[in-house]
């Protein structure tokens, strides 16, 4: 079994969140930008869910 069919829906993306979160606090260096690609690849996310993170964490540049 997967990890992603034994966590509950969405907890995947909280856990990604948290993660971008705890990211900018430990490199406030690194554009929001970079952390929300490296994210999207660490955690598998869905199309649908990096659709999410853009929409809405992307900072205007």
């Amino acid at each position: 079994m997967t990890e992603e069919t034994t966590q509950p829906h969405g907890e995947k993306l909280r856990k990604t969140i948290k993660w971008i979160s705890e990211t900018q606090l430990d490199h406030p260096e690194m554009k929001r930008r970079e952390i929300i690609q490296q994210a999207q690849i660490r955690f598998n996310l869905s199309p649908r869910d990096c659709e999410f993170l853009n929409k809405n964490f992307r900072q205007e540049e």
